[in-house]
């Protein structure tokens, strides 16, 4: 890496030693994961100048691909959920740190319990919060879901509401028959909260039986998949 590549115009040269740190900072955290996980990092590139971004694709194959619109009417929706660890430091109440403390061995044991499992529907629970992505589990299958909010897994120092429109780490939502075996994730926790009917959106069940629109709509306006 060269000074010279670093510093697009119009940049001092301290501006430009700047990002080069920020960059490696990224690039060192990166190859952490990395090792935290086992898996190797095949490439990239880098662009400065211009405003921050960062994407990393994961590769893999599968003999069964388990699909996110395999939710039918009548499935039990299933959230499982790493509860260790805390709020990532400056991002309480929107990001949980659940993988920093954990071992390879289990990182790979939650991973891969979907495809040990097989459900009919997946999910893994993205930046839009476990009400979010659950609405678009939903949606891909053309079904409404209905979460009962005292049934969700979650930290004891985490709220409700935080839990449920956070990013929480890893968090894996799932569609299946009733009788369906967990998932055997390592030590997530898993548990049957919800269920997918007909209609759309997500409505949060409270425990006194009253029931709140948290999605109204579809999410993606994709529609079934």
């Amino acid at each position: 890496f060269h000074e010279q590549h670093a510093q697009a115009p119009g940049e001092t040269r301290e501006h430009s030693w700047s990002m080069y740190f920020s960059l490696a900072r990224v690039l060192a955290g990166l190859a952490r994961a990395a090792g935290a996980y086992g898996v190797p990092v095949l490439g990239g590139h880098t662009q400065l100048g211009v405003p921050a971004a960062l994407s990393v694709t994961a590769l893999g194959r599968t003999r069964h691909p388990v699909p996110g619109g395999g939710g039918r009417p009548g499935h039990a929706v299933r959230l499982t959920a790493d509860l260790g660890g805390g709020w990532r430091p400056g991002y309480r109440g929107r990001q949980w740190d659940s993988t920093t403390h954990r071992r390879t061995d289990e990182l790979r044991a939650m991973t891969g319990a979907v495809a040990a499992a097989r459900p009919a529907a997946a999910k893994d629970v993205s930046m839009a919060g476990i009400a979010g992505t659950l609405g678009m589990l939903a949606e891909a299958g053309g079904c409404r879901a209905v979460l009962d909010v005292a049934a969700v897994p979650r930290p004891r120092t985490a709220t409700a509401g935080d839990w449920l429109t956070c990013f929480p780490g890893f968090a894996m939502l799932t569609a299946d028959r009733p009788d369906a075996p967990p998932l055997p994730a390592g030590p997530a926790t898993g548990a049957v909260c919800g269920e997918l009917t007909t209609g759309e959106g997500v409505g949060l069940r409270w425990p006194d039986g009253e029931i709140t629109e948290a999605v109204t709509s579809t999410v993606t306006g994709m529609g079934a998949a």
